[in-house]
């Protein structure tokens, strides 16, 4: 497996406004509202890859693809040792699914990072 992104997140200031917009602009490609939490909502065909959050636009979200939970674990102590600034420890996130693995971290503008693994243990 190469890495490759996983999804991708997007703050914006009006959460209902910015919600309709995506839900109409992205229906001609297929896409849908596929999941909703507070002030969250993630849009894809098969699975969410994209997310539009309420909270200070110009932070972006990026979550890429690791192989196995190992490679996250060494992802997140890599990325702090570089000088990144633990945003979630590894771990499982079973709001998410119940394989969901990732490890969160912000880079020096802010942004967070993920790696993420969906495989089963």
């Amino acid at each position: 497996m190469t890495a490759s992104v996983d999804h991708i997140g997007l703050n914006v200031t009006d959460y209902a406004k910015a919600k309709a917009f995506y839900t109409a602009a992205l229906q001609p490609l297929g896409m849908t509202l596929m999941m909703e939490f507070e002030d969250v909502a993630g849009f894809g065909e098969d699975h969410p890859f994209l997310w539009v959050s309420k909270g200070n636009p110009g932070h972006v979200h990026l979550a890429i693809t690791a192989p196995n939970r190992t490679a996250v674990d060494a992802f997140h102590a890599a990325a702090l040792a570089a000088g990144g600034t633990d945003n979630g420890a590894p771990g499982l996130r079973p709001e998410y699914h119940q394989n969901y693995y990732g490890a969160f971290v912000l880079d020096a503008d802010g942004h967070n990072i993920e790696a993420v693994c969906h495989a089963p243990g």
